[in-house]
């Protein structure tokens, strides 16, 4: 009863090896419960289902946790996660992930590993999303298994600013160690996308979306440069969209009567 209560979700689905690995590394700090979708749901964002049933069952593939999966959205499994199963239970912690593939820059918009660990933030819970940026099937996550651990240790004893949610980016394995951990802005890069216009055998045109990331960001103290440069970066992420600085420019440059 001592123990934190930590919250896992992550968007590649529930048999996913990355989520397999984060409740691995997370039963070391405390009791876990996983709510996760049941299929994969990469780059949903922050939607939530609203015109469709929404389906909960216990499965059973995680030895001794407590596991269910959703067919919906990574925030409606963590919507449902509090308002559900847990019920009177608040998370000391939700994290999301291991994700595979990168979520540096731009990414965090369209990622549903982290729309989770930013719907955890909504609901007043210190959030983590984590991502390996290496998108192969075979992913190795094994050297990253210690920074999931510290960084979530971290947030345990010490906590994170109300509203926000941490975005952690974990380079490839590669020849050399990680050499440490950047806490960093989000680079200013984004996807430069193309359409493939192709057919199907009945004739009927279709789309395929395809593009190339663009790095339009030079300084070194971005999550891009970090990646890049074989360090772990963590981004502190708000859910609050405003603009602040340029209300009072609206304000004062804008006719706004009628």
């Amino acid at each position: 009863m001592n123990k934190p209560l930590i919250l896992v979700s992550n968007d590649d689905g529930i048999t996913s090896k990355g989520i397999r690995t984060l409740v691995e590394v997370m039963k070391e700090l405390g009791e876990v419960i996983v709510v996760a979708p049941d299929s994969p749901q990469s780059g949903m964002g922050h939607a939530i289902t609203i015109g469709n049933t929404l389906r909960l069952e216990e499965n059973n593939i995680f030895d001794d946790v407590v596991a269910y999966q959703c067919s919906g959205t990574p925030a409606d499994c963590v919507k449902l996660a509090k308002h559900f199963v847990l019920k009177d239970r608040k998370p000391d912690l939700v994290v999301s992930g291991i994700n595979h593939g990168s979520n540096t820059s731009i990414s965090v918009l369209y990622s549903g590993t982290m729309s989770a660990a930013i719907e955890g933030a909504i609901e007043g819970m210190p959030s983590i999303g984590f991502s390996l940026c290496d998108f192969s099937a075979d992913a190795d996550f094994s050297h990253v298994k210690a920074y999931v651990k510290s960084i979530a240790k971290n947030v345990l004893e010490k906590g994170v600013p109300k509203g926000i949610a941490l975005n952690v980016n974990f380079p490839p394995k590669r020849n050399e160690n990680i050499k440490g951990v950047k806490v960093c802005r989000q680079a200013r890069a984004k996807w430069q996308e193309q359409f493939d216009q192709r057919y199907d055998p009945n004739g009927r045109r279709y789309f395929w979306m395809a593009g190339n990331f663009v790095n339009h960001d030079k300084g070194e103290d971005n999550d891009e440069w970090a990646i890049a440069n074989n360090y772990v970066s963590i981004v502190p992420c708000l859910f609050d969209l405003t603009a602040h600085h340029a209300i009072s420019t609206l304000n004062d440059d804008w006719n706004l009567t009628v």
